[in-house]
């Protein structure tokens, strides 16, 4: 999945760096680089080439609904386009049909369990990762969407789509108590609270100030907090060394979406993570998905 080689080189040169700043670090402060990233190492090492992803249902039964078989199918065809996959009925192979084809690479760096956790997910959109912290422990989840998707969705796909819909639907057949605010990432200051563990999944790409909304995110980690952030990247990473930050031509990554902005190179999130008095990232991987080049990293202060 993309060029083996560059991610390989890639990876190889950050479990360098982050054992040379373990090497230098004073007294105590080895330990707290490590606590800030667990499970770092495990996700830099080199690519296995014959490597594949989990599929989107694989990834959509990490969160269990088994609704009774004839709300399932209420709750699937209420929705008219969803963009998570989940698993409503796995019995009776009742799935959502989801748009989204990037959610088995970012399995690898969520953690397995949200034991206590305030979790933070931006631009959650039908919310599968907020459910998945729930899920798995998490003691408070807050999504937040501006609902802008109603606008990308309508250009490249003609469907008319009301903000929430999938959320709320999956909320009622789950009985959640994630909290779901309609709300833009830049109106964070309304969030008089702090979280541990922040979901920045598909957004950077997508909002005109990505340093100004990692500088706001930033303000909302909890001590030994981080950020997981995967957004859209520039193949191979080129560029990288010298924080390469492409902007495409509108509509070009894909077709009717006027709303992706930039592509970002790991050296380029790291660069602005650091303008973002946020000094520590890690690159977890550069997959080519679609055809399209994705990029996710963990970021922390």
């Amino acid at each position: 999945m993309g060029d083996d080689r560059g991610d390989a080189a890639v990876r190889d040169g950050e479990v360098r760096r982050v054992e040379r700043e373990r090497e230098r670090a004073p007294p105590g402060r080895a330990d707290s680089i490590a606590r800030v990233r667990p499970h770092v190492e495990p996700l830099l090492q080199p690519a296995d080439s014959s490597r594949s992803w989990p599929s989107e249902r694989e990834v959509a039964d990490q969160v269990v609904i088994d609704a009774d078989p004839a709300e399932a199918r209420r709750a699937l065809e209420s929705v008219p386009l969803w963009f998570h996959t989940f698993a409503l009925n796995r019995r009776h192979n009742l799935y959502t049909p989801g748009r989204a084809r990037d959610h088995g690479y970012r399995l690898a760096l969520i953690p397995q369990s949200f034991a206590g956790m305030r979790v933070l997910d931006v631009g959650a959109f039908d919310g599968f990762y907020s459910f998945l912290a729930e899920a798995r422990g998490a003691r408070r989840v807050v999504a937040i969407d501006n609902e802008q998707y109603v606008h990308w969705v309508k250009s490249r796909w003609n469907v008319n789509l009301a903000g929430g819909q999938g959320f709320r639907a999956i909320k009622r057949l789950l009985d959640s108590e994630v909290e779901y605010l309609r709300m833009d990432a830049f109106e964070l200051e309304r969030l008089d609270e702090q979280f541990d563990l922040i979901f920045c999944f598909g957004i950077l790409h997508r909002v005109e100030n990505p340093l100004g909304l990692l500088r706001l995110l930033g303000g909302h980690l909890a001590a030994d907090g981080c950020i997981l952030v995967e957004t859209y990247g520039v193949p191979a990473d080129l560029g990288a060394a010298e924080g390469a930050l492409s902007v495409p031509r509108p509509g070009e990554p894909y077709p009717g979406d006027g709303f992706v902005y930039w592509q970002f190179s790991s050296g380029a999130l790291r660069r602005l993570a650091a303008f973002a008095d946020l000094p520590h990232f890690q690159l977890c991987c550069t997959p080519i998905v679609d055809g399209h080049p994705r990029i996710l990293g963990r970021i922390g202060a």
